[in-house]
């Protein structure tokens, strides 16, 4: 049951309760049926293999009738349910940051030939480095998560990519809605610490800090291992004899040749209970030399220098007894 009026807000059974009034409130055909679906699947057993088997629970008041005529004709207000997802309570970090993590996840269809926009999703066989591509959905999930070992996290969109959508930009349009939705919620403040925003190596960290300047949001990307990059142009600058323009880059800092990092800016040694000791190093103010190619090949007017602080972690043993190899990432604030 939900509550009829906003009382005992921090309450967390009045939090729940006021929830399920708002989406409720987000069901603008179908709602009642589609109101009971949604209970019905919450209160499942198991997995729902077909969606006539919720018709048998207990949550479920209706015939078979309301829940084809509810799925296929039922509708929700996305934009509204979004910003009540923004508005709840988040996960915190310890320091009391909201953090959160963009990836993609693939609802695999490779039976459903008639199904429009399908996409060959990459996933994992079962064989050691067996990678399979099978038809499916793409679909690029924004959670809220909070520190500690966990599986828990807080989703707050999904958007599903198309065969012609650039997975950046529509992934820096995702990203930038919840951010504004958590702001309108009143979950961050002028003065808090940035919106810490955590990519995989799928996507390239320092053009998603471009796509989402502007924003109160630091970007953390993990990057590949066989990247170069480049140093900053050393302060003060000598101009050669012959003169001309002074350069944008540094030395190359290529990640598999270490004779190429020079000393780093910050390093710290701190011993774990799961990997044993793990060392971390900094370099502050790297970043790629870009080039009017690839997803830069459509910009306008002079490339940018999209500076950021390089960390490379590595440490003594993986909990499964793998090689650990190092974590290279990238973060878009320096100094």
């Amino acid at each position: 049951m939900s509550l009829l009026h906003h009382d005992a807000q921090r309450e967390p059974f009045a939090v729940a309760s006021h929830f399920r009034d708002d989406f409720y409130a987000c069901l603008t055909a179908r709602r009642d049926e589609l109101f009971e679906l949604a209970d019905a699947l919450l209160c499942a057993d198991g997995p729902v293999r077909t969606p006539v088997d919720l018709t048998l629970l207990g949550e479920h008041r209706r015939g078979h009738g309301a829940l084809y005529g509810a799925l296929n004709r039922g509708r929700i207000d996305t934009g509204r349910l979004r910003r009540t997802l923004a508005a709840l309570p988040q996960p915190e970090a310890a320091d009391g940051r909201l953090v959160l993590a963009v990836d993609v996840s693939n609802w695999l269809r490779p039976d459903a030939e008639c199904s429009a926009d399908r996409l060959f999703c990459h996933t994992y066989g079962r064989s050691k480095d067996q990678h399979l591509m099978i038809p499916g959905w793409p679909y690029s999930f924004v959670a809220a998560l909070e520190s500690g070992r966990t599986s828990w996290c807080q989703l707050l969109d999904a958007v599903r990519l198309g065969p012609t959508d650039d997975v950046a930009e529509v992934t820096a349009v995702q990203v930038r809605r919840v951010v504004q939705d958590l702001i309108a919620g009143g979950r961050w403040h002028r003065g808090d610490a940035d919106i810490l925003i955590v990519f995989d190596a799928g996507y390239d960290a320092p053009r998603m800090a471009h796509l989402l300047h502007g924003l109160p949001v630091e970007v953390l990307g993990r990057l590949r291992s066989d990247r170069v990059m480049r140093k900053p142009v050393p302060v003060p600058w000598i101009s050669p004899p012959q003169g001309g323009r002074p350069p944008k880059h540094g030395k190359e800092f290529r990640f598999a040749k270490p004779e190429s990092w020079g000393e780093p800016d910050t390093a710290t040694t701190q011993v774990t209970a799961r990997y044993g000791t793990a060392q971390t190093m900094a370099w502050d103010r790297i970043h790629p030399r870009l080039t009017t190619r690839s997803a830069w090949i459509g910009h306008d007017g002079e490339l940018p220098i999209l500076e950021g602080t390089l960390i490379r972690l590595q440490v003594d043993h993986l909990p499964g007894g793998g090689d650990p190899l190092p974590v290279w990432l990238w973060s878009s604030k320096t100094g």
